[in-house]
């Protein structure tokens, strides 16, 4: 049986673009309505199989790409799945989501993911065609390489000039004063960015959009910005894998990656100012009071920016399956569900042991209904 430690070390070597998670799918009694004890079907089309293990005879394979931040949690998803239904294979490719959310409209991919959801232009280019589901949460981090230097905090100005590359050594005025009980270096900065079309870099934008009106004017928000690299020194790294390698190997670096990367990877973490003056750590319940005060609408989409409340992490978001409404192939429309029960359930409980963060109840269940009109013949349980 594979152990969340070893998911976890194996969440560690993903490797960008070219890391294609190939796993079997193994869905050991949590599909097609025919789970034990207190279970909730969502109200889908009439099973026609008790376990998911009766609903694939023959083998099915999915092909998915995206979003990296999610990565080693699917990863985690697919190898801990991968004993119980060996004819159910889901093939994921860490591309970016940029990347996944164009192969999803050119109907590629049997799914794509993304950190932001589709926007209403994306929406057209598929005629509607999509359903967004939110399948975990994390949080976005500052994570930096500066040897003894622990507990640094950055208030949302000071994170706006790094980023602006208005600040460029540590020992900047600004970031002294938020750091009295430190001695910062007088070193330059290193900003380690993404290098490829990004969900990540799309959400962590258009935090610092809210939070700075200089940031939003000179840089704005989107998957692909343009970092002024003329003002410091910025570097480039693809997938929240790549990111993470440049912080690692350039002392004096420091870059936005997802919260399950840092921790994964043993990196520093400042504490980020949040809407309501708060200088607030990364932590799982940080992030979990963030989306406590968030209500999705019926659509399931959502951009969080900049939110309010004393305990809340202020880079927080929601990572998003995309999905077609129907698909050609019956057994493809089943191993579609099948994948995303499992997510809803294990997949869910999984979820901390790798740095995400795992939905609310209200949230799975819109989920669970949203996903379950997909196919007839099965039928969504959650647990």
């Amino acid at each position: 049986m594979t152990t969340f430690k070893q998911i976890k070390k194996l969440s560690k070597h993903l490797v960008p673009t070219a890391s294609i998670l190939a796993l079997t799918v193994g869905l050991a009694a949590c599909g097609g309505g025919g789970g034990g004890g207190d279970t909730a079907q969502t109200g889908g089309g009439d099973a026609t199989t008790t376990t998911a293990a009766d609903a694939f005879a023959s083998k099915v394979s999915l092909t998915g790409a995206g979003a990296s931040f999610p990565a080693p949690l699917y990863q985690g998803w697919f190898v801990a799945l991968n004993q119980a239904v060996p004819n159910l294979e889901v093939n994921y490719q860490s591309v970016g989501s940029g990347a996944g959310v164009e192969q999803f409209m050119s109907k590629t991919v049997d799914f794509g993911a993304s950190d932001v959801a589709m926007d209403d232009e994306e929406i057209a280019k598929v005629n509607g065609e999509v359903v967004m589901l939110p399948m975990t949460a994390g949080s976005i981090v500052m994570a930096y390489n500066l040897p003894g230097v622990e507990g640094l905090k950055l208030s949302q100005e000071a994170l706006a000039g790094i980023m602006l590359g208005n600040i460029t050594k540590w020992n900047d005025p600004k970031l002294v004063a938020d750091n009295p009980d430190l001695t910062l270096p007088d070193r330059p900065i290193t900003v380690v960015h993404r290098s490829d079309g990004s969900g990540t870099t799309a959400v962590f934008t258009m935090n610092l959009a809210a939070m700075s009106p200089e940031f939003k004017e000179t840089i704005g928000d989107g998957k692909t910005v343009e970092w002024p690299t003329s003002k410091g020194k910025f570097i480039g790294g693809k997938g929240n894998e790549g990111v993470t390698a440049g912080i690692q190997q350039n002392e004096g670096a420091i870059g936005y990656v997802e919260y399950g990367y840092a921790t994964n990877n043993n990196l520093t973490m400042a504490s980020l100012q949040n809407k309501d003056g708060q200088f607030v750590v990364p932590t799982d319940e940080n992030a979990s009071a963030t989306l406590a005060a968030v209500e999705l609408p019926e659509n399931l989409r959502e951009f969080i920016t900049n939110p309010a409340g004393a305990d809340s992490y202020p880079i927080v978001t929601y990572t998003w399956m995309l999905l077609y409404p129907q698909y050609a192939d019956a057994e493809k429309a089943k191993g579609i569900e099948a994948m995303v029960e499992f997510g809803l359930n294990e997949g869910q409980t999984m979820a901390p042991t790798l740095g995400y963060v795992p939905l609310p109840q209200n949230v799975r269940e819109k989920v669970a209904a949203a996903a379950d009109k997909i196919s007839p013949d099965y039928t969504i349980t959650l647990k």
